[in-house]
């Protein structure tokens, strides 16, 4: 019998274009203080250019329409799809961090999310006070979180920095330390959405190594989005293809990859012969 850990059933999310409930605090922020200052609502604009599955203008758009899909575990599963398509939006509902507007998931198993830089950090707090904080909540006890904060430490590679406050860090000593924790603690369910582009060439590569190893010896279950092709090729197995919301494709990793070029290539083609028409006019 299959060992399912993540089953997805007819998921839907819908967005209000301009309004409070963009379903996460920063968004329903931004948006609140555009409005005060009668300024262009940043969520608003990235809507209204296409970034969604509905059609502008109508006040609301679908993020994600009737997606569907089993993982089991042990799997690695590449997402795969141009921005806007709602790779992030299907991460971010994995992640529990907002929730759907219709459909059904069932998970198993502990779940560690890297959506964005910083994410799950307290910047007031130093590099030791995070990772026993994001041990905590990933329901580690003390002494667990003890027995891996050397290797942690180590593997980031920001030891001299450890106890000095997280907004002090760059962008890219926060992935380190974060993508370190979640890969040391005990979840059996790790997603990653695009945070390796931020590191430098040797630390992704060493990140590549680490998760390798991981899926290999210790059966953990990987999410990976990211727009670098020979990196979800490398990493996974499994690729699911969206486009406006919809799961187009899923199938072996490089036949999602070959679809997902192709249709860079025809997009490219439009473009270019729209700019030809106009140019003759």
């Amino acid at each position: 019998m299959k060992d399912i850990v993540i089953q997805v059933e007819h998921v839907s999310k819908m967005y209000r274009i301009g309004q409070l409930g963009h379903g996460t605090l920063q968004k329903d922020l931004q948006s609140f203080w555009a409005r005060l200052w009668k300024r262009e609502d940043p969520n608003t604009l990235l809507e209204m250019n296409g970034q969604g599955g509905g059609k502008p203008g109508n006040g609301r758009f679908l993020a994600l329409d009737d997606v569907s899909f089993e993982i089991c575990r042990g799997e690695s599963v590449g997402i795969i799809g141009r921005n806007g398509a709602g790779k992030s939006t299907l991460l971010k509902i994995l992640s529990r961090i907002v929730t759907p507007e219709k459909g059904l998931i069932r998970m198993r198993g502990r779940i560690s999310s890297l959506l964005e830089v910083g994410t799950g950090f307290h910047p007031e707090q130093s590099g030791r006070d995070n990772i026993y904080l994001n041990g905590g909540i990933l329901g580690m006890k003390r002494h667990e979180i003890k027995r891996y904060f050397d290797e942690i430490v180590e593997f980031s590679e920001i030891g001299e920095f450890i106890d000095t406050p997280i907004k002090r860090y760059s962008s890219g000593m926060k992935i380190r330390l974060a993508f370190s924790i979640a890969a040391h603690f005990l979840a059996e369910i790790v997603i990653l959405d695009e945070v390796l582009a931020v590191g430098d060439h040797f630390f992704q590569q060493k990140c590549m190594n680490k998760m390798e190893q991981l899926l290999k010896n210790e059966g953990r279950t990987l999410l990976f989005v990211s727009h670098s092709m020979p990196s979800v090729q490398r990493m996974c197995q499994r690729g699911l293809f969206l486009d406006h919301g919809h799961l187009l494709m899923d199938a072996p990793i490089n036949e999602v990859a070959a679809a997902y070029h192709q249709q860079h290539l025809q997009s490219n083609h439009s473009a270019a012969s729209i700019n030809q028409q106009s140019d003759a006019a």
